[in-house]
């Protein structure tokens, strides 16, 4: 049994009904929600005050599941995440099977595998990819500990992981990344 099972019940509980969690990744604290349902991401849009034409995104559990969400085949991506130890999001483009308003305008999403325990785990048992934006509300500072994350944030969620939240360790986001039409590397976020 794994170590935060009541943890992970009550969050496939909520994911599972259309709620939001706050929860910690292998990067900061995220937002998320069930990628596929278009109302619960609605909701994660409300909860940060951000616009929807802005991209948030997306935890999956590994490389095999990528395919799941996008139409490309990206051998040169896997290859490359496979080579690096820090948290590293893609964007990829031709997203599809996810909820309409998670892509952005032009068809992408971006996409992490979360190596976090935690994650991996609620990944596996939820058997779908997991919105994960940071608990912040549009435009204020990305918290880099639990204990940074606003009042409106953690009563704005329908269930609040407890795993790690006396964790005083501080977070960075992820790397950002994508690949152009050329195939060659833009870093958009180091």
């Amino acid at each position: 049994m794994f170590a935060n099972n009541d943890d992970i019940q009550a969050c496939l509980e909520t994911l599972q009904n259309g709620g939001i969690i706050l929860y910690p990744t292998d990067t900061v604290w995220g937002i998320g929600c069930d990628a596929t349902n278009e109302a619960a991401v609605k909701r994660v849009f409300e909860l940060k005050k951000r616009v929807d034409t802005k991209a948030m995104i997306v935890l999956v559990k590994d490389e095999h599941s990528i395919l799941g969400y996008v139409d490309v085949n990206e051998v040169q991506v896997f290859d490359y995440i496979k080579g690096i130890h820090k948290p590293t999001t893609v964007i990829y483009q031709n997203a599809k099977n996810l909820a309409a308003n998670l892509m952005a305008n032009d068809g992408s999403v971006a996409i992490r595998i979360c190596k976090d325990k935690f994650c991996q785990e609620l990944l596996l048992q939820f058997g779908k990819p997991i919105v994960s934006s940071s608990a912040n509300i549009s435009t204020y500072p990305t918290p880099l500990c639990f204990r940074d994350i606003s009042l409106d944030i953690i009563e704005g969620v329908d269930y609040v992981v407890k795993h790690r939240r006396d964790d005083a360790e501080l977070q960075q986001p992820s790397s950002i990344i994508k690949w152009n039409e050329n195939g060659q590397l833009i870093i958009i976020r180091h």
